[in-house]
This record gives C-alpha cells, sequence and structure tokens, in this order.
C-alpha cells in the first residue's frame, strides 16, 4: 500500500502556508461533550467497555436511526468503533476474501482501494458522470462473478457529491439482485446543505453502514465511530460477530470515555451540528463564487470538500505545484483515483479569513496576468 497522498500534504506544509488539504472541521469539540468525558475520567470510567461498546451509547445511535430516518435497527447489531475508519476495516474484512471484487467509484476516498488490497480484494473503479452522478448501468456492466461488495460514499469526498435518492435505490436494487452487500460511508450524513440523505439501508437489508462523530460534531481526535448492520444481513452471515471478533483482537474497545463524550453528542443539543454546518455552507459560498471564474466547478451539495477542474491549467498535480510555490496546500485529485486526473481538491474546513486569502492567491495564480 502507498502512503496517502493526503498525509504527505499534511507534512510539507508550514505555518506559512494555507492547508486547504486536510478534511478536519476546525472547530472545537463544542464545551458538553468535552465536560461529559471529563466526568466518565473523574467517575474512574476508564476501565475496557464491552467489545462492541457500552450499550448506552449503542441504545441512544439506535433511537437516533429511528428517530431521524426510521430505521429499525437492534442494539446488538450496532458496533461502536475507533473512529469510522475502524468501521470500514471491519466492513470489509469480514465480508472480503482473497481474490473478491469490490466496486467502487473513481473518484472515491483513497483509503477504501487501499482497504480493499489489504483483504486480498481487487478494487474495481466505476468512473463516475461529469457533474459527479454515479451511473446505474455502469456499476451492473462492472459486475462479474467475483464480485462481493459495492462501495459508496454519500455526501461524497472529494466530489461533496450527495447521491439522489434514484441513485441509492438503484444501488440497493443491484444488492439485491445480484446478492451484493452494500458498504455505506456516511460520515458526512449530517453536513449537507439543500438536498436529503438517503441511504441503501432504507431499501436493503444487503448493507452495513459506517459512521461517527468526528465530522458531525468535530471530534477527529477522540477516534470514535460506529457501524450498523441490518439483521436479515446478520442472521444469514453471522456478520457482527465476525467484526467483534476482528475488533476484539486488534482494538479490544473504543476509548472508554470518548464513548461517554459520543454519548452525550446524541443526547446533548444538537444546535451545534446547525451552527458548524451554518458555517460550512457560508465558506463553501465564498469558495464557489470565488473560484467559478477560475475552474469549471460544481458547487458541493454537501461534506466540506470542492472538486474543481484543472484540465485549463494542466493535471492537478500540475495545478498543486503551482499552488504550493505560493503557499497553498490542496490535493490532486488523481489520488482519490484516475478519474481525478485533471482535478484538485479543496477542503473549505478552516477559517473563513484564511479562505479569503487562498482564493485571492488562487485567482491571481492563474488569472493575474489576464
Amino acid at each position: 500500500m502507498a502512503s496517502s497522498d493526503i498525509r504527505k500534504i499534511f507534512d510539507t506544509s508550514s505555518n506559512n502556508t494555507i492547508n486547504l488539504g486536510i478534511g478536519e472541521p476546525d472547530f472545537t469539540t463544542p464545551k458538553h461533550i468535552i465536560e461529559a468525558a471529563k466526568r466518565a475520567l473523574d467517575e474512574g470510567k476508564t476501565h475496557y467497555t464491552p467489545n462492541n461498546g457500552i450499550y448506552e451509547l449503542r441504545e441512544e445511535i439506535s433511537k437516533k436511526l429511528k428517530m431521524d430516518y426510521n430505521l429499525d435497527i437492534h442494539p446488538e447489531n450496532i458496533i461502536i468503533t475507533c473512529g469510522a475508519s475502524e468501521g470500514l476495516m471491519l466492513s470489509l474484512m469480514s465480508v472480503v476474501d482473497r481474490g473478491d471484487e469490490v466496486i467502487i467509484t473513481d473518484p472515491a476516498f483513497l483509503s477504501y482501494r487501499n482497504l480493499i488490497q489489504l483483504c486480498e480484494g481487487r478494487p474495481v473503479p466505476v468512473k463516475l458522470e461529469e457533474d459527479f452522478s454515479l451511473d446505474i448501468e455502469k456499476v451492473k456492466e462492472s459486475i462479474t462473478d467475483r464480485t462481493k461488495c459495492i462501495v459508496i460514499n454519500t455526501p461524497g469526498n472529494p466530489t461533496g457529491k450527495v447521491m439522489s435518492k434514484e441513485e441509492i435505490k438503484g444501488i440497493s436494487d443491484i444488492a439485491e439482485d445480484y446478492n451484493l452487500i452494500v458498504i455505506s460511508d456516511e460520515v458526512y450524513d449530517k453536513i449537507i446543505y439543500h438536498k436529503k440523505h438517503h441511504s441503501p439501508m432504507e431499501y436493503t437489508d444487503n448493507c452495513i453502514v459506517v459512521n461517527g462523530f468526528s465530522k458531525t460534531y468535530a471530534m477527529t481526535g477522540w477516534r470514535i465511530g460506529y457501524l450498523y448492520v441490518s439483521e436479515n444481513l446478520n442472521s444469514r452471515l453471522n456478520i457482527v460477530d465476525h467484526m467483534i471478533k476482528i475488533h476484539q483482537y486488534s482494538f479490544a474497545c473504543a476509548t472508554s470515555f470518548a464513548q461517554y463524550g459520543a454519548l452525550a453528542a446524541l443526547r446533548g443539543d444538537q444546535s451545534c451540528i446547525y451552527e458548524m454546518v451554518r458555517e460550512f455552507r457560508r465558506r463553501r459560498d465564498l469558495v464557489v463564487k470565488g473560484l467559478k471564474d477560475v475552474f469549471k466547478l460544481h458547487p458541493p451539495e454537501g461534506a466540506f470538500y470542492i472538486f474543481p477542474n484543472t484540465e485549463e491549467y494542466g493535471t492537478g498535480e500540475e495545478v498543486v505545484k503551482r499552488l504550493m510555490e505560493n503557499g497553498i496546500l490542496v490535493v490532486p485529485g488523481v489520488a482519490f483515483g484516475k478519474g481525478g486526473l485533471y482535478h484538485i481538491r479543496l477542503s473549505y474546513a478552516t477559517k473563513y479569513e484564511l479562505l479569503e486569502k487562498a482564493v485571492e492567491i488562487i485567482k491571481e495564480t492563474f488569472l493575474g496576468g489576464m
């Protein structure tokens, strides 16, 4: 496996550069969540928890899924993980065997490809359309007798695209028709601007959903996430038990006091989410307005990334080099797949004032001589 190109960008940053490469909210974790973790420490909740996480947290997630998406997920089919990254790893390791094929989009979050290869599977990329929508017929054409599952991500990293109800239903129908498992990465499900989030779990039992607290509640360093599986899929494949065994021997459990912080996040005032999303939208609007005359782009519908087309100026890697020379760090689109060759990914999860400055530098870099 190659090292993450995003991490390489991060490692080259300095105090004099504006880093638009890392997908991490710049907000501090809301105070009530921090206080809950402090209380847990003061109360001595510093020991191992059950492998699948404290029951109160799993129960609260179950209630939240029912309230937000009308999903009936039993707490026993929920596993608390060390971030959504572990959730992705457990999902793939529990279903992918050597030689199995896994369909992913192109571009897609770079961890998918590497985790599939870690499982000795073969990633099968399906190129997204020009507007980053997914052609369901292309997915069908990519299916072979070795296809095991499909990985989707909505809202999407790096594109900011929110998959439509029709796309989600189409993927779900494929899962039913071909007996495939959909692994749905939904870590940005609360960071949506004008559209509605849809999950394949609404339409098929052949589904594993991965989510977390990092993006929604600005808890990236807490490393706390979760996954859930439909009762029907679990009863057929005993998949939760497989996941817990991998989790048990790899991580034992998610950090105890972080779980209590996550519990407070779900039970507490949710206005913190709306405030952060409102600010992300304001930043998105700034970046879209500032860069629409520089690059061909599609305004992001969710998450906090924009994925402009660089073809007028060269490959994404060439554009990255020019921007680095001017103190701006972004990620070449090819890091997310061949479909990103003529793109760059910018994260607007940073302060508004820095984004204003970055936009002006980018405009000067490419339009200054006009």
